[in-house]
């Protein structure tokens, strides 16, 4: 059972990439409204999840030491994958790496088959963590497709094969999690590492990604906007706990 969710959920999460459907007749103006609030949300449900949620369930199952030594681990390993795999979060469509559109694309598949490996990591600890897991995945997968989406059709990819490109780049993420439930099952400290990793790339990815992203916004009532959409995020994560 715990497979079929594991599955379910990583599918779920591989079909968010075709969100860039809904963007294709939408005026920009309404584009960047939502796009700016998506970020904000998933920024708090980024902090939220990894604060109270899986960072509390490691410690509880392993001890501080361990826990924050991994999620330091999983910081840094982002802000490596961000740096030499030309990883970005561009929100707007406009990207200053468009030139090396199918570099992203092998950083993004990267980055989806680390998402199904945390996924399986968090159901096979239990169903309620790897739900919050899941939600946080979303939260932060809805304006990066959509950005995602604007890199490839703005690095010269027709927007049909845009989509096709980004959802088998998703596809990924189902692939990490098989290979993640089969680890969990033969080494059970891996799912503990893989929560605590899972936080500090969470929080590397909100803090010095998103929110720097939302400080670009200079329009103040996006602005104000978003931060109420960052706390709503955050209130989101408490709620559920």
């Amino acid at each position: 059972m715990t497979l079929i969710w594991i599955l379910s959920a990583t599918i779920l999460v591989s079909l968010i990439s075709l969100i860039g459907i809904f963007t294709l007749g939408m005026k920009t103006k309404v584009f960047d409204n939502i796009s700016v609030l998506l970020v904000g949300f998933a920024a708090g449900g980024l902090i939220g999840s990894a604060f109270l949620h899986l960072l509390p369930e490691a410690v509880e199952k392993r001890g501080c030491n361990f826990v924050f030594l991994f999620a330091l681990i999983g910081f840094t390993i982002f802000f490596l994958m961000e740096r030499y795999f030309y990883w970005r979060h561009c929100h707007e469509g406009v990207c200053d790496i468009h030139t090396f559109t199918y570099l992203n694309l092998i950083g993004d598949g990267l980055h989806n088959f680390m998402d199904g490996l945390i996924i399986a990591a968090s159901f096979a600890t239990s169903f309620k963590l790897g739900t919050v897991t899941t939600l946080a995945v979303i939260f932060h997968e809805i304006p990066q497709e959509i950005g995602d989406f604007g890199i490839l059709v703005y690095g010269g990819l027709s927007k049909s094969r845009a989509l096709l490109f980004n959802f088998i780049c998703a596809l990924t993420s189902v692939l990490g999690a098989i290979v993640g439930y089969i680890l969990s099952s033969v080494i059970g400290d891996i799912s503990i590492f893989l929560i605590s990793f899972t936080a500090g790339g969470f929080i590397y990815i909100a803090a010095s990604d998103l929110i720097p992203e939302l400080h670009k916004e200079k329009n103040i009532r996006r602005a104000n906007a978003a931060f109420i959409a960052f706390i709503l995020g955050l209130i989101f994560m408490v709620l559920i706990k």
